[in-house]
């Protein structure tokens, strides 16, 4: 985290899911980077989530047995102080309690945040792994729209096309996460290597500036100092309208 920051990152996202995220690792690295002068809190973009309790192990943020939106008060009273601050820029959902439906617990835990961002502890909402059926039932049930959305996303699956037109037409955020880990073959195909020599860059450089290109906020996990120097740096690399026409139909 720390490492990051020095490189030059300012926007993070983590999870209050001590199964997958180590939200207060999180914190620690803040806390150092603010020490050494590195960045201050209004310099960063912090995201974090609530999880509902499948998604999680035996280390819970909240109470269990605890009504679903009194859990979501504990997750972000948690979270806080994990980050060592009052407020997070942004609060996501991460991910609808079925995989199928906009269902009533996701109402309620929705709402739960929307109190959350009222009373100033975060700013922005958002939702995570879901479909356009989950959007379209949720902005049926709720007129007010999530600024974020957060997807794993596939080129074999059109680089979550559906999705992605659902959000442009209203102004969300799109967020796009496992670009690398999940398009390996992507990665290796003979059309990015021909793009990525002629533009001396790599082949991550071109898919990230490619996310870029077709609308996304591209999210990026390296712990690798060099990844993220260059993940950086591909902001400064652009893609022709037929390259980018070419890598979308790379999904096959």
């Amino acid at each position: 985290m720390e490492l990051a920051l020095r490189v030059g990152f300012r926007g993070i996202d983590t999870a209050n899911q001590r199964r997958h995220y180590f939200e207060a690792g999180v914190g620690q690295g803040l806390a150092a980077a603010y020490r050494a002068g590195v960045a201050t809190r209004d310099d960063l973009f912090l995201q974090t989530k609530f999880t509902y309790r499948p998604g999680q192990d035996h280390r819970l943020p909240y109470d269990p047995t605890a009504k679903l939106s009194e859990q979501v008060a504990q997750s972000m009273a948690s979270s806080l102080e994990h980050l060592e601050t009052d407020y997070v820029d942004s609060y996501v959902l991460h991910g609808p309690s079925s995989g199928y439906d906009w269902t009533d617990a996701d109402a309620e835990v929705w709402d739960a945040m929307k109190k959350e961002r009222d009373a100033g502890r975060t700013r922005l909402l958002g939702v995570s792994n879901v479909s356009l059926g989950h959007l379209e039932q949720m902005i049926a049930a709720d007129s007010e729209a999530p600024g974020f959305v957060q997807n794993r996303c596939y080129a074999r699956f059109g680089w979550d096309r559906e999705v992605r037109m659902f959000c442009r037409e209203r102004r969300i955020v799109y967020q796009g996460f496992s670009l690398l880990t999940a398009n390996a073959e992507v990665l290796r195909h003979t059309v990015i290597a021909g793009l990525a020599a002629r533009a001396r860059a790599t082949a991550a450089q071109i898919v990230f500036a490619f996310a870029r290109s077709v609308g996304m906020l591209p999210l990026t996990g390296t712990s690798d100092a060099e990844h993220m120097t260059e993940d950086l740096a591909s902001s400064g690399v652009e893609l022709s309208v037929d390259a980018v026409r070419t890598i979308e139909a790379l999904a096959g």
